[in-house]
C-alpha cells in the first residue's frame, strides 16, 4: 500500500480497548476506513482475557476521576451491549466484606465515596451477611446490586463482528516493527509472527492501545513520556467443582490504602467456577502467565528503570509479604480465610495467572487513571488499568473524539 492510498484509521491492539475504539470510530462515521492490527492470532489474549471477568460498578474510584466516570457509563453501556449482541452475562452483586473495627472504617468510606460517585450502595450487617453468605464471616460489608461477571473475549469477539459488519478489517498474527509519523499521515512496519517483514501499512491517524506493551510502542513512534510499565502478576487459584456453591455474589475484602492493588477475592465465573485471588508480585515478563516466566528484556527494562526502585522503597514491606504468599499457599490462603474461613489449602486448585500493565512514573508513582496523549496524528493510550474492560465503551468514544479533532 501506498501513502496515498493510506488507511483513514489504523487502530495497533487487538483487545477491548482497541476493538472498542475501532467499533466507536466506524459507528460514528460510516465509510471509514478503519484497519487493526493485532499481533496474536486471536482478540484479547493478554489482559482481557486475563482478568477476572467482573463488569464493576465503580464503587472504588476518586469522585470526578476519569477512572470514575468511565467506569459507571462503561458498565451500563457494557451490558446494554451485551443484550445487543447476545452476549451472556450475570448480575450477581458483590459483597465488600470488612472483618474488623479498622476495615470497618474503611469501609464507611468507601461508602460515602461510592455514593459520591452516583451509585446505590447498601450497608449490611454481621447478621444479615450471614443470612445471606452462610459461608463468609465479617463485622459488616457493602452490597452493591450492580456489579456483574461477563467473558470478555467473547466481547471482544462481539465487537469484532461489528467491526466487520461496518466495513472494518482486523489484520491478526501482525507485529509492529516501526512507526513513523510525517505531516500526512503515519507509517507503521510491520511483520507477521515468524518476523519476516511483510511491508508497511500507512494511516491518516494512528491509534495505539497496547496494553502492557505501550511504553515501547510510544517510544518507538517517538514519544517523549517518563511512563514505563511495570508487570505484576496476579496469581489466582481455582476452587473445586465441589465448592461451587461456597459464595452466591461476589466476595471482595475491604481494600486497604496503604497497598496499591485490591486484596483476594473470591469471584464467580461464567462458566459455574470460583476463583480465588489475585495476588500482586513482580513479574519478569510482560506476557509470562506461567509461574517463574522470565523474560531477559523485560527483566532488564524493569532493572534499569528508576522509577521502578523507587517504587520498591515505596511498597517494599507489601511487595515481600505479596512474594511470601505466592510461594506458600498457606499464607495465600490466609488473606480469604480472613473472611471465608471454612476453604482449605486442598481448596486451591490451579488457574492461569494475569499480568496486571502497571504504569510507573520515573519518581516512583503508579499511574492510577486512564492516560492518554497524542501528536498532531497520533492517540497513544499510555495507560488503562482496571477496570478498563468495563470501560471499554467510553474509553473508545473518548478516543474517538480525539481522533475526530485530529482530523479538523
Amino acid at each position: 500500500m501506498s501513502a496515498a492510498s493510506a488507511h483513514d484509521v489504523v487502530v495497533i491492539g487487538g483487545g477491548i480497548v482497541g476493538l472498542s475504539t475501532a467499533m466507536t470510530l466506524l459507528r460514528e462515521r460510516p465509510g471509514l476506513d478503519v484497519l487493526v492490527l493485532e499481533k496474536e492470532q486471536s482478540l484479547g489474549r493478554h489482559q482481557t482475557g486475563h482478568n477476572s471477568g467482573v463488569i464493576h460498578a465503580g464503587v472504588y474510584y476518586t469522585p470526578g476521576s476519569l477512572k470514575a466516570r468511565l467506569c459507571t457509563a462503561g458498565a451500563r453501556a457494557t451490558k446494554e451491549f451485551c443484550d445487543e449482541h447476545g452476549v451472556p452475562y450475570r448480575n450477581v452483586g458483590k459483597l465488600i466484606v470488612a472483618t474488623d473495627d479498622a476495615e470497618l472504617a474503611r469501609m464507611d468510606a468507601l461508602y460515602e465515596r461510592a455514593t459520591a460517585n452516583g451509585l446505590a450502595l447498601e450497608r449490611v450487617d454481621a447478621a444479615e451477611l450471614h443470612r445471606r453468605e452462610p459461608n463468609i464471616t465479617g463485622v459488616g460489608a457493602l452490597w452493591s446490586p450492580d456489579t456483574g461477571i461477563v467473558d470478555y473475549t467473547q466481547v471482544c469477539e462481539a465487537m469484532a463482528g461489528e467491526i466487520a459488519r461496518l466495513g472494518g478489517q482486523v489484520q491478526l498474527g501482525t507485529r509492529v516493527t516501526g512507526i513513523t509519523e510525517s505531516l500526512s499521515e503515519v507509517r507503521i512496519d510491520i511483520a507477521d509472527e515468524a518476523g519476516a517483514t511483510v511491508g508497511p501499512v500507512y494511516g491518516r491517524t494512528l491509534v495505539v492501545c497496547a496494553g502492557i506493551q505501550a511504553d515501547r510502542l510510544a517510544r518507538m513512534a517517538g514519544i517523549d513520556s517518563d511512563v514505563r510499565m511495570v508487570p505484576f502478576r496476579g496469581e489466582y487459584y481455582r476452587l473445586p467443582p465441589s465448592r461451587n456453591d461456597i459464595v452466591s455474589t461476589l466476595i471482595y475484602p475491604v481494600p486497604d490504602p496503604a497497598l496499591p492493588f485490591l486484596g483476594v477475592h473470591l469471584t464467580l465465573m461464567m462458566d459455574g467456577g470460583v476463583t480465588v485471588g489475585p495476588n500482586a508480585v513482580l513479574g519478569l515478563a510482560r506476557e509470562g502467565y506461567r509461574k517463574l516466566s522470565v523474560n531477559p528484556k523485560d527483566a532488564a527494562d524493569i532493572a534499569r528503570f528508576p522509577g521502578f526502585w523507587r517504587f520498591v522503597r515505596k511498597h517494599v514491606r507489601s511487595g515481600v509479604a505479596e512474594q511470601w504468599n505466592s510461594l506458600y499457599r498457606p499464607g495465600y490462603l490466609a488473606l480469604v480465610r480472613k473472611y471465608c474461613p471454612s476453604l482449605t489449602v486442598d481448596d486451591l486448585g490451579p488457574e492461569e495467572a494475569g499480568i496486571r500493565a502497571q504504569a510507573i512514573r520515573a519518581d516512583g508513582s503508579m499511574v492510577e487513571d486512564f492516560l492518554v496523549m497524542n501528536t498532531d496524528r497520533m492517540v497513544h493510550v499510555l495507560s488503562a488499568p482496571s477496570p478498563a474492560a468495563t470501560s471499554a465503551l467510553p474509553i473508545g468514544a473518548m478516543i474517538a473524539e480525539r481522533v475526530g479533532a485530529l482530523a479538523r
